[in-house]
């Protein structure tokens, strides 16, 4: 949490920051509701579960759903049923409503905080999200939240969370990508950007700096998920020889107008990822300790 901010600050931050960012949210993150979408979520959250057969789950939650990335990949590949989103930002949830009327699918949306949640108990079979935890003032309670929603024998899955160490590994790359920035401008043709930080306005660059509360451990998040009431635990690493590549393939991106970086470095740098995400899956993730990863999975069951 930035310093000195309070609880409200960090919500009214979070709120106007994403408001300000739904408008080109998957533009910037470069999101897919067709099967390449289809299929980046559903890896992630069989990951996050450790169930390689994915069992369709009738009615799913999403926390902090933001534009639907997760949600509506799930609810298209059949994996969720019944799909209700959640989110602070009204924003956030008017681009979902009409990107889920544009693809044909019924969703219902609620604004609110996550340690309030408008549900009875016991009226969800799975709790998800993506990236969404490190945004939350108080972890602790929203998983007692989450805890009281599930039926029980529900499962909860939090993929894309930043992880305390391999936050400050990507921040090497970042570093190394704005120094040689003014070089890979000249060789791509490309101007400096207007406003640093993914083309972002500065009132949102600003507001961004306020928003990440945390970045964990895994064992600080499985205690956590423990003390709220969960068994069945499991908290692994994703990513690293991609989110290494990829963070500073964005640093330099950051630095340049958007229109002016080639398609054929767009094509590089996605093909790369996904060459190094194979790479992480076969040879990385099941050596290393979920610390040095980039992200973490959290996924957990309600006794019962």
């Amino acid at each position: 949490m930035a310093a000195n901010a309070t609880t409200d600050e960090v919500h009214d931050a979070n709120v106007r920051y994403h408001d300000l960012a739904a408008v080109h949210y998957d533009a910037k993150w470069g999101i897919d509701y067709g099967q390449r979408g289809q299929t980046q979520v559903t890896g992630k959250l069989r990951k996050a579960l450790g169930d390689p057969l994915l069992a369709r789950f009738e009615r799913g939650l999403e926390i902090g759903a933001g534009t639907g990335y997760f949600g509506l990949n799930l609810s298209r590949a059949g994996v969720v049923g019944e799909y209700v989103a959640t989110d602070i930002s009204p924003g956030m949830l008017d681009r979902l409503d009409a990107t889920a009327q544009r693809l044909g699918l019924d969703v219902e949306t609620a604004c609110c905080e996550a340690t309030t949640l408008p549900f009875g108990d016991n009226s969800f079979d799975l709790v998800f999200g993506h990236a969404v935890l490190h945004h939350l003032p108080d972890l602790e309670a929203s998983l007692a939240e989450f805890h009281r929603v599930l039926r029980p024998g529900g499962a909860v899955a939090f993929c894309g969370e930043p992880s305390r160490y391999g936050d400050r590994l990507a921040s090497i790359p970042k570093r190394a990508a704005f120094a040689v920035a003014p070089a890979w401008r000249t060789l791509m043709g490309a101007s400096p950007a207007v406003h640093r930080g993914y083309h972002e306005a500065p009132e949102e660059a600003m507001l961004e700096q306020v928003v990440d509360v945390h970045a964990f451990t895994p064992g600080v998040l499985a205690c956590a998920t423990r003390a709220a009431g969960f068994d069945r635990v499991r908290v692994r690493g994703e990513e690293l020889a991609a989110s290494l590549f990829g963070w500073a393939n964005r640093a330099l991106e950051a630095t340049a107008e958007p229109s002016e970086v080639p398609r054929l470095w767009h094509q590089y740098a996605y093909r790369g990822y996904i060459a190094l995400q194979a790479v992480d899956r076969a040879l990385l993730e099941p050596r290393l300790p979920a610390a040095v990863f980039y992200n973490l999975l959290l996924s957990a069951r309600a006794p019962g």
